[in-house]
């Protein structure tokens, strides 16, 4: 939402600088986006809000109201502004014929000229980025961008009778939209139409209509300023791509009270723009209409939730700040809520209204201490000492799809080979097995040994079991039977570390701290970039030692070569040993090439030959 400073001056004289307003909003309000300075002096401020304030900060007035409660300065009613044109009766008939309308005012206004604005008009329209069109359409236009009400305008003789009807469209109606010349919206029985009992005039709360709209040569028009749904203005403009400032405002909802002040203004705009227009009575039909809300809360609960202490002073000060209507009795509030507040609901709306006018800031931060020890999870202890045991043992844990292509639990719409939930866990570690052990070499790893701790799913329910797999066999046992049988279970004893009940009444930042400390001092982390794997093999003089070689590998490999090199063929012949190494080679900031590793292994070979050995 652009906010002009200029127009908040109307309303709030007393108004911070501009360098100290985006401040305020900043630490109080909401995000200020941007702040740009016009060439008249004026500063737009870009407001980011949010959906829970929409309903009375999109508008020059619900920012202004805002600013003189957050600052405790005057706030200039504007009410008393607009003058009160004189009426004649009208034969006007409005009926509403669906729930979405909540409330629909009317008038008829005769003899009014289409025109240019007001030099003040368009320079309000244009310094928040609108572009003036005519007096009329430009009176709407500002209303809303003022109260936060958003109004229309029709053409009086391009309607069909004196009569307006607000249902909802009948399935594949059409209307032709203002701004999609050319284009004719499909309707659905959920979009909420004007009509004047023959024809479509506009979409409620999103867009007017092509064929009912003001021109040049309109002399009399009728006044809509109305309030309806927000779901189902939301759903018909999202549903059209028909995304007006009109329908930004009515789906976040809208008080239907601010009808009161949105004719007054169009009125009082309209008569001031064109003196000789004349006035019909207005026709309001508002028959739901909401009850006074209240509020209850303490000064105890505020503090509690804040974790401040704020004085049964301050919050009265901040409550007549903005001039709630309130009574308290013994440190308990009860707030007579506005009916531009549809945010403040409960009492916990209130603390944060409180604490976000006291400011946030002076909320000093503390980490509660947490002085108990929770229930203990046992199948969790348990899956932790299966895990460790396996662990120290050398595995690896790895985890597989729980749906398979048989079993005896089926699920809905699957893939064809994963209708059923597992009944092993024994069948997928087998298959990460085969493929793990194909790239042991690239891992330099001598051995692949790998577990999975997971759910089963049998008829007769679930179970919780714990299988691995190493080159000479695959096991699988219940969680239940794994701790008290492991050292049957994996072969051979298995040392292992006591995992120990962490002590939850200690500090939880300096338990974290420590742990991050200790797992950064083991873990290194790997690369995403891919590897390069060279084989070499060398005749060497019988009785050599592949060290030898070895050795050199590592000192000519330089950093890009990843772990040791792996012997993966020897054999003698005619009195020389041949040694085939596997290098791997591996970068963490980029993909190598074969020239970079090309000239690596050339100053490998020119070693070995120097040496007197022979690369086969």
């Amino acid at each position: 939402m652009k906010i002009s400073y200029n127009w908040l001056k109307w309303y709030v004289p007393e108004v911070p600088e501009p360098n100290r307003l985006a401040d305020l909003f900043t630490y109080h309000v909401c995000e200020v986006e941007s702040v740009t300075k016009l060439d008249d002096g004026d500063h737009i401020f870009d407001l980011g809000i949010l959906p829970n304030r929409a309903h009375d900060l999109l508008s020059h007035h619900g920012v202004a109201r805002e600013l003189a409660g957050l600052l405790n300065i005057t706030y200039k009613d504007p009410t008393p502004m607009y003058k009160v044109p004189a009426s004649t009766s009208t034969k006007l008939q409005v009926e509403i014929d669906s729930q979405s309308c909540r409330r629909y005012s009317a008038r008829i206004v005769r003899n009014v000229k289409i025109g240019p604005s007001p030099e003040w008009v368009v320079k309000h329209l244009e310094s928040i980025g609108q572009r003036s069109i005519n007096n009329i359409v430009d009176a709407t236009n500002i209303v809303m961008y003022d109260c936060g009400q958003p109004c229309h305008a029709f053409d009086l003789k391009k309607l069909e009778s004196e009569k307006i009807i607000i249902r909802n469209a009948k399935e594949g109606e059409e209307l032709k939209v203002v701004g999609r010349e050319g284009i004719t919206a499909k309707l659905k029985d959920t979009d909420l139409v004007i009509t004047d009992g023959s024809k479509n005039l506009a979409l409620g709360g999103v867009k007017g209509g092509l064929d009912s709209g003001i021109s040049d040569t309109t002399t009399d028009i009728v006044l809509e300023v109305a309030n309806f749904d927000p779901v189902a203005v939301r759903k018909t403009a999202r549903r059209l791509g028909l995304l007006s400032d009109s329908a930004k405002r009515f789906e976040n909802d809208l008080s239907p009270t601010l009808c009161d002040f949105g004719m007054l203004e169009l009125s009082g705009m309209i008569l001031e723009i064109l003196p000789d227009a004349v006035f019909e009575d207005v026709v309001d039909v508002y028959e739901n209409k909401p009850e006074q809300r209240t509020v209850e809360f303490s000064t105890s609960y505020i503090n509690k939730v804040l974790g401040v202490e704020i004085t049964e002073s301050d919050i009265s000060n901040i409550l007549m700040w903005y001039g709630y209507n309130y009574k308290e009795e013994g440190g308990v509030y009860t707030i007579f809520v506005p009916a531009l507040r549809l945010d403040l609901t409960s009492k916990e709306d209130m603390a944060e209204e409180i604490g976000r006018v006291h400011g946030y800031d002076k909320v000093v931060p503390q980490l509660p201490k947490i002085n108990f020890i929770p229930k203990v999870n046992e199948q969790y202890e348990k899956i932790s000492q299966a895990r460790n045991i396996l662990v120290n043992a050398g595995y690896r844990e790895v985890m597989t799809y729980a749906f398979t292509e048989k079993g005896d639990v089926e699920v809905l719409a699957s893939a064809s080979d994963k209708n059923f939930m597992r009944t092993n866990l024994s069948d997928g570690i087998k298959k990460s097995y085969e493929i793990n052990k194909l790239n042991a070499p690239y891992l330099a790893l001598d051995e692949i040994k790998i577990f999975e701790i997971g759910t089963v799913f049998s008829k007769n329910g679930e179970e919780v079991h714990v299988a691995f797999a190493n080159k000479k066999e695959i096991k699988e046992v219940p969680l239940e039977k794994f701790e008290e049988s492991f050292p049957q279970v994996l072969g051979s004893p298995v040392q292992t570390q006591a995992l120990g009940r962490p002590d939850h009444s200690e500090n939880l930042s300096s338990n974290f701290s420590n742990s991050t400390q200790e797992f950064s001092e083991v873990f290194k982390i790997w690369s995403q970039y891919p590897f390069i794997t060279r084989d070499i093999a060398v005749w060497v003089p019988e009785g050599t030692e592949p060290e030898t070689l070895a050795e050199i590998y590592k000192e000519f490999g330089t950093e890009l070569m990843q772990g040791e090199p792996k012997l993966v063929d020897t054999f003698t012949k005619n009195g020389k040993t041949s040694y085939a190494f596997r290098l791997i080679f591996q970068s963490f900031d980029r993909t190598l090439t074969d020239e970079e590793i090309n000239a690596i292994m050339s100053k490998i070979t020119e070693k070995i030959a120097n040496m007197g050995f022979e690369v086969r």
